[in-house]
């Protein structure tokens, strides 16, 4: 995960109230935004995150982007589950949310739950992706709940707007795992398990997570892993430059030194010239002596 602004979109629709997830599906919600406001700031901390619902009335943000996890917790408290989902607004709105983000440098990226039946049609999805596409934003969905309604609609939408495998379906059926465990083995946490399409099953180990820990059994004791392997990476690179720069001026000390040997000479010169100043006027003496002797 490099320097991203991230908008993620919760799904507070009445279908939302289900409780197939642990421990409903709202709820499943709030966990899996946590450790992904987590991940994405501990990555990088110039990353900002911002928060907001697709039910209701309509679409609302709730947090700009932030690097404040206190706004995130206070709004996922007091969001209210009501209405229904409506997706395509809620995605265009947080593209605009994107668009205005103080930082330009930053990579742009939708992470959307939905757990509610999609109402707009394909074709619909699929002229939203290729716009979103032109103006370098990613997204990922979280699919649940519905899965076997949405599967194909949010396929589709991906397939539209991955560059570079840059955007992931993540489907993760009912079970018995937390919503926030499963994610931690997808590419929407930057694990290999699941590929683009889908959840790659429950056992970390094989889904590419290379800690020797299930994800799925201990998912803070994973994240912490991995969050200690890029700190370490950091270290090391951070190591090797200050290892080149005592070299640096190793190398210039040495090249001065040899410098300061040769001005070591210079009095040496000097005595010399000295010398011979002073012959001159011995002999300038003698001449005189040899004057007052002949008067």
């Amino acid at each position: 995960m490099g320097l991203e602004a991230t908008m993620i979109i919760v799904d507070n629709s009445e279908n939302s109230r289900n409780g197939d997830y642990t421990p409903t599906r709202f709820n499943a919600q709030t966990d899996a935004v946590t450790l992904l406001f987590s991940a994405k700031t501990n990555a990088n901390p110039e990353s900002a995150v911002g928060l907001m619902n697709m039910g209701g009335l309509g679409p609302e943000v709730l947090v700009t982007l932030t690097t404040d996890m206190g706004k995130i917790l206070t709004a996922l408290h007091n969001t209210k589950i009501k209405g229904e989902s409506h997706l395509t607004t809620a995605l265009q709105i947080a593209g605009l949310a994107l668009k205005h983000r103080s930082n330009k440098s930053q990579e742009q990226r939708i992470i959307a739950f939905v757990c509610s039946p999609i109402k707009e049609d394909e074709k619909t999805l699929v002229k939203l992706a290729k716009k979103m596409k032109k103006n370098n934003i990613a997204v990922d969905f979280v699919n649940f709940g519905e899965e076997e309604e949405n599967t194909a609609k949010l396929e589709a939408f991906i397939a539209n707007i991955n560059s570079a495998d840059n955007s992931h379906i993540v489907t993760v059926p009912a079970g018995p795992n937390l919503l926030s465990d499963t994610l931690l083995s997808t590419p929407i946490l930057g694990g290999d398990g699941a590929g683009a399409h889908g959840y790659g099953g429950g056992d970390g180990m094989d889904s590419g997570f290379d800690f020797g820990v299930d994800p799925s059994l201990d998912p803070e004791l994973a994240l912490a892993l991995r969050m200690s392997l890029e700190e370490e990476n950091q270290r090391k690179a951070r190591e090797e430059e200050k290892q080149k720069a005592e070299q640096a001026a190793k190398d210039a000390a040495e090249n001065l030194g040899s410098v300061k040997e040769e001005d070591e000479n210079t009095p040496l010169l000097q005595e010399s010239n000295k010398g011979e100043g002073s012959s001159s006027g011995a002999d300038k003496k003698k001449k005189d002596d040899d004057e007052m002797d002949i008067a």
